[in-house]
């Protein structure tokens, strides 16, 4: 997505950093398998921050913070997006632990981004609107 701030764990030294797969156009969760493919023109920037540990990739834009969570069952992957957006907010926000499961009961939003491939892919986010910082 234009203009987004992608965040991603790296967990070996010297890893690589690949952008591909293309897709002009896709239904939720990839659900035949494919996308429509294309090729892409991007720019992008990367800077590696130390010392400041994720578990799971994070995406900001204007209006959310989201965190992607990959596992098989998706009931895992669930977990994991639901289970880094708290992390998130509670050490970025400020959020207490209670906090945050009780912003997330209420206001956080699911949305199944992957069940194609051997991971599912679930992203848990939460609307910037919402957020206080404490």
């Amino acid at each position: 997505m234009a203009g987004a701030t992608v965040m991603l764990p790296v967990f070996e030294p010297g890893a690589l950093l690949y952008i591909g797969d293309g897709h002009a156009r896709q239904g939720h969760g990839e659900l035949v398998g494919s996308g429509l493919e294309t090729s892409m023109d991007v720019q992008f920037s990367v800077e590696l921050v130390k010392q400041k540990p994720i578990a799971c990739p994070r995406l900001e834009n204007d209006d959310y913070i989201m965190v992607l969570g990959s596992a098989r069952p998706l009931g895992e992957a669930l977990q994991h997006a639901n289970s880094e957006l708290q992390r998130w907010l509670m050490a970025d926000y400020g959020y207490t632990e209670r906090g945050a499961q009780l912003l997330m009961g209420q206001a956080a939003e699911l949305e199944i981004a992957n069940v194609v491939d051997p991971a599912f892919t679930a992203v848990a986010k939460m609307r910037k609107s919402l957020l206080v910082r404490h």
